[in-house]
């Protein structure tokens, strides 16, 4: 299932209305995916999956995403899509599966999602239990056009979440102006948090923003029981990092249950 031809994307891109597929180069390469787990220490349980890319032999993502051009971005991102939802459905997850997406790689929202949604119809996994994850790989200039993307995806049963938040372009006035589902804090602020008292104090304020705006919130790049538990005090439930499980090649792990404890 992993092996999925890229010319299966091209197909189904030549019969959209949309300059960016119909117009972009043909992929060249082709690759695969790693999956790594979101945990609730609140119900001690996995509750989904990220979607990372992968080189056919599992080399590293920087090593795929460097082959990604302007003008191949878009079927790029539609062959992640695809890809994701079709290892998530050949394992039967019930979990949620939260898939990245960079904004520049959407054309016009309604039209870029076509193939999403039969991927999701073919492979018989639930709409509802899909993420859309924002990625920047540059400055989002035009905030509207992401602001419409997000709409338009939660408007059809999609669930959005700013990643990498707290470092880069994502500002909190995106919290305002996007209102994302959750957000995922950067491992910058995460990183032996417990030693250092000004990033407690950060993620403690954005955590209590996020409960007042409604907005769901999780921790990446944890890695001892200590970022763990100091995270957990400051009732960051959600989270995500080597502690629980490293990325693993076209699988979907399981966390022993001492991880929670």
């Amino acid at each position: 299932m992993s092996d999925i031809p890229v010319y299966i994307v091209e197909e189904e891109a030549r019969e959209l209305p949309c300059e960016g597929c119909r117009n972009g180069e043909i992929l060249d390469f082709n690759f695969t995916m790693a999956f790594q787990p979101l945990i609730d220490l609140s119900s001690k349980r996995v509750f989904g999956y990220e979607g990372l890319v992968r080189g056919m032999n599992n080399e590293s993502a920087s090593s795929v995403i460097k082959k990604v051009t302007a003008q191949n971005i878009y079927k790029f991102d539609q062959t992640c899509r695809i890809k994701a939802i079709a290892l998530a459905a050949e394992a039967q997850i019930s979990e949620r599966l939260s898939i990245n997406f960079m904004p520049g790689a959407i054309y016009k929202p309604d039209i870029c999602i076509r193939t999403t949604l039969a991927a999701a119809d073919k492979y018989g996994f639930p709409r509802e239990q899909i993420t859309f994850e924002v990625v920047e790989a540059e400055n989002i200039i035009d905030t509207l056009h992401l602001q419409n993307i997000i709409n338009y995806y939660k408007e059809i049963g999609f669930k959005v979440a700013i990643d990498d938040f707290g470092t880069g372009y994502a500002n909190l006035d995106w919290l305002a102006k996007l209102a994302p589902d959750s957000i995922k804090i950067d491992m910058s602020l995460i990183r032996n948090i417990n030693k250092n008292a000004r990033q407690i104090v950060i993620v403690k304020a954005l955590a209590q923003l996020c409960s007042e705006l409604h907005i769901d919130i999780l921790a990446e790049g944890v890695e001892t029981k200590a970022e763990r538990d100091t995270l957990a005090e400051l009732d960051i439930m959600k989270q995500q990092g080597f502690l629980y499980s490293t990325p693993q090649f076209e699988a979907f792990p399981k966390v022993p249950e001492e991880k929670f404890y």
